[in-house]
This record gives structure tokens, C-alpha cells and sequence, in this order.
């Protein structure tokens, strides 16, 4: 399969873009740090049609619309907070369990 290098209006894209420039940056941030760009990737679907590396602007999830150089197209979601703590593992479950309990328990309340 060749790698796509070129989007259509309603395809799903990232963008990315300068948010802040160096001299814009906190005072406070380590040298390295302070001499980047700080830079920010936002998915949406493509307003018009571009090719990587050009300007495009995209609709959010939320409806923003937001533009920036085409970075990926049909982009997926490569991030992860690791493996679960075993402490916090049964967390959720436990904590439905409970509110069910309390709820079959509790009288019920005029008009139900």
C-alpha cells in the first residue's frame, strides 16, 4: 500500500502549527526548552483538499475550525499512560457494585 500524500475535503487529517515562538515562552523554562517553538497537533476533517506540508484548515470534533500545515492524513492515536496500577485495576467495577447496592437499598421516594 503507497503512503497517502494528498487529502480530500472531508477526510480525516492532523495539522500542526506553531502555538508560541521562543521569544513568546515563559522566562522560567529550561534553555533547550525555551529556544523551540512550542507546537501543537490537532486532528479534524479537512476543509479543501492539500497535500502534505501544505496550509489546510480543519473542523474539530467540537466544530472548531482550526489551520496549520498538513501533517498526517487518516492519523490514528499512538499515546498510552502506561500499564494500570493492580491497586486501581478494579476500581470502576467495585465502585458500580456499591452504588448499585445503595440504590437497591435506599427507600424509594414519593412518586416513583
Amino acid at each position: 500500500m503507497a503512503d497517502i500524500t494528498r487529502c480530500t475535503a472531508g477526510d480525516w487529517v492532523e495539522v500542526e502549527r506553531v502555538l508560541l515562538e521562543p521569544v513568546d515562552r515563559s522566562t522560567n523554562l529550561p534553555e533547550d526548552t525555551a529556544a523551540q517553538p512550542l507546537m501543537v497537533w490537532v486532528k479534524g476533517f479537512a476543509l479543501t483538499d492539500a497535500a502534505l506540508g501544505d496550509e489546510l484548515s480543519l473542523e474539530t470534533m467540537t466544530g472548531r475550525t482550526v489551520s496549520g500545515r498538513l501533517s498526517a492524513i487518516n492519523p490514528g492515536y499512538f499515546h498510552t499512560f502506561g500499564r494500570p496500577a493492580p491497586e486501581l485495576t478494579h476500581v470502576g467495577r467495585d465502585l458500580r457494585a456499591r452504588v448499585a447496592a445503595y440504590r437497591a437499598s435506599a427507600p424509594a421516594k414519593a412518586g416513583e
